[in-house]
């Protein structure tokens, strides 16, 4: 992704890079049925709104923590209230995760050109996981390396290229 415009942005707002771009993300892919699709009881559902779950570095550690947060109507206000549940949380991990979240697990260490995680093997399992890595310059563009796992059931092809059109656009035109 070409975050060339954003990073400035969310830098002089004073947001933390992960906690704005999962809010990107996330609502970018509310905006997709297909990503909002679940089983639910063996039976496939189609949710309103989902939330986010990201993994984050505990710090003074090498341990990260799954941290749970509702999305909000604002970048301002998932922000923040990402920031307060991730500093107020002790516990690595809340489990078990709900159904009606975007799992994150960002990678800023290394840019890499694929990434692909093991997959848990329960077939209902429909819940997108998205990554991104450490991002770089090239031709005077900051861009970033961003994957998307999905569940074949509800996501094709031609939904991961709407979200990565309306992800593109969002982060060019925020300001």
């Amino acid at each position: 992704m070409d975050i060339t415009n954003f990073l400035p942005k969310i830098k002089e707002k004073g947001y933390s890079f992960t906690f704005a771009f999962i809010y990107a993300v996330t609502k970018c892919a509310n905006q997709i049925e297909a990503f909002r699709c679940r089983f639910v009881d063996g039976k496939p559902v189609i949710l309103d709104t989902v939330n986010t779950s990201f993994t984050y570095l505990k710090k003074g550690t090498e341990l990260f923590k799954v941290v749970n947060v509702p999305m909000q109507d604002s970048m301002e206000a998932y922000v923040a209230l990402a920031k307060k549940t991730e500093e107020q949380q002790e516990a690595y991990f809340t489990g078990p995760m709900g159904n009606d979240i975007y799992q994150f697990s960002p990678f800023p260490w290394v840019s890499y050109r694929h990434i692909s995680h093991t997959d848990s093997g329960n077939r209902d399992n429909a819940t997108p996981l998205f990554d991104w890595g450490k991002f770089y310059e090239r031709e005077g563009k900051i861009l970033l390396p961003f994957s998307v796992q999905v569940h074949h059931a509800f996501v094709d092809g031609i939904h991961i290229g709407k979200l990565a059109q309306a992800l593109q656009a969002y982060l060019t035109d925020f300001a």
